[in-house]
Parts: C-alpha cells; sequence; structure tokens
C-alpha cells in the first residue's frame, strides 16, 4: 500500500508561480513512477505530468510543457511539480498518483493505482 499527501496549492494571479509537493510513504520510493493529474470541476482527470522512478524521465501534457517542471527526491520522498507562468484555464483540483514500476499509458488515470487527496489550485485573472 501506498500514502501520498499532497501539499502546496493555494491562490495565485496569473502569470505568478506555485511549488506543488507530494510526499509518499509505503513503498520504496524509487520504484514508483509518479505522476500529477488535475480536475476542474464538471470536467475529466486529466494528465499533466510524469516521471519516472528509474531513470528520472519526465513526460508532460501539451499543455504545460515549458511552464511546468516534474522533479523527485528519492532521498526525501517527494515529487514536486514547479507551475509558472500560470494560466486561469490551470485552475484545478491537483492530484498526486503513483504506480510500482510502470505501466502505460504514463498518461492514462488507468494507469495509476494510489492517489493523494487533491490540492486546489486557483489562478485568478
Amino acid at each position: 500500500q501506498v500514502q501520498l499527501v499532497e501539499s502546496g496549492g493555494g491562490l495565485v494571479q496569473a502569470g505568478g508561480s506555485l511549488r506543488l509537493s507530494c510526499a509518499a510513504s509505503g513503498r520504496t520510493f524509487s520504484s514508483l513512477t509518479m505522476g500529477w493529474f488535475h480536475q476542474a470541476p464538471g470536467k475529466e482527470r486529466e494528465f499533466v505530468a510524469a516521471i519516472s522512478g528509474s531513470s528520472g524521465r519526465a513526460y508532460y501534457a501539451d499543455s504545460v510543457k515549458g511552464r511546468f517542471t516534474i522533479s523527485r527526491d528519492n532521498a526525501k520522498n517527494t515529487v514536486y511539480l514547479q507551475m509558472n507562468s500560470l494560466k486561469p484555464e490551470d485552475t484545478a483540483v491537483y492530484y498526486c498518483a503513483a504506480v510500482i514500476w510502470a505501466r502505460t499509458p504514463i498518461n492514462g488515470h488507468g494507469t495509476y493505482d494510489y492517489w493523494g487527496q487533491g490540492t486546489q489550485v486557483t489562478v485568478s485573472s
């Protein structure tokens, strides 16, 4: 069993930055592929970014490429999502997700077995 706890959400003006954190426990962190998804009211949960456990390779949704950066610190069992140049359309609940080792597709929410409780990000115009 893997437990995930997100933090770092909040209210920010358009063009601003936030950094989300997700602390994992219950499993060797380096064995986990970690992902971030977001879900706006009335919309489907959407892939934002992911990072593999073994190689640290990062994957991004087209909508966030060049603005968001996913990273991980295996010593701290934590994955981060640095969000820059935020836009009002980035407003959503952001969820951290994990899967042991890796499965495909890496951008599919059905790929991940473990989810955090979510953290709200609100970007004002």
